[in-house]
């Protein structure tokens, strides 16, 4: 038997988790996507020290679990720190979200560049742009249309994988569906609405990837 009218008057409370996983998202995705940037630039740069490192970077980020590398920030902080600074679950989750953000995006940030015709680095030594200006306002805004589906999906997984932040004691969705889980001895029915927020979470950024994805192609 399901007993949805047990969990009405802790619907507000679980649906306030949804801020706190739109701010780990969006701040992580803010953080993530610049260093993801100068990652893939420095992989395809002709300095091979900094090929190198990004490569290496992108190997530790991806080679490891998520909820490993957000226990390392939490828990060894302070221990590195001789207890000097304890980082907050705040801190922690945007910090290592962002840092794994960036290590993913760096990959299809890379493959966007790759994708561009070279011939429009010649046309722009040719004119005499500046280096920074052909990057900026050339490589990367068409880099940006042709990687913007997997752009969305890296955001769409980080939004879903936010919810490991509940581990560590913050009160997100997932973590407010569980202590009215725990409060009602219900755990079906909180964990069914948690998971409803969710896909209408993701269904609302796709819906409006698509608009941005059907303006840039008119662009």
């Amino acid at each position: 038997m399901l007993h949805f009218e047990a969990i009405y008057p802790s619907l507000p409370f679980i649906v306030a988790g949804i801020g706190v996983t739109l701010k780990f998202t969006i701040i992580s995705l803010l953080c993530g996507l610049p260093l993801g940037v100068i990652l893939a630039i420095a992989k395809i740069s002709n300095v091979y020290s900094l090929q190198k490192l990004a490569q290496a970077y992108t190997a530790v980020f991806r080679g490891t679990p998520l909820l490993l590398q957000l226990g390392l920030v939490y828990y060894a902080t302070p221990q590195l720190t001789g207890n000097m600074y304890v980082i907050s679950v705040f801190q922690a989750g945007i910090i290592t979200f962002s840092l794994n953000s960036a290590a993913y995006s760096s990959e299809i940030i890379r493959a966007g560049i790759r994708a561009i015709d070279p011939g429009q680095w010649d046309a722009a030594k040719v004119l005499g742009i500046p280096t920074y200006q052909t990057w900026f306002k050339i490589i990367l805004p068409q880099a940006v249309r042709n990687i913007l589906p997997a752009l969305v999906n890296e955001m769409v997984d980080l939004l879903k994988e936010t919810a490991l932040i509940s581990i560590i004691g913050e009160a997100d969705l997932l973590r407010r569906a569980q202590i009215v889980a725990a409060e009602k001895f219900l755990y079906f029915e909180p964990v069914i609405v948690a998971a409803s927020l969710y896909f209408m979470m993701v269904m609302m950024i796709s819906f409006f990837a698509k608009k941005l994805e059907k303006k840039l192609s008119y662009a």
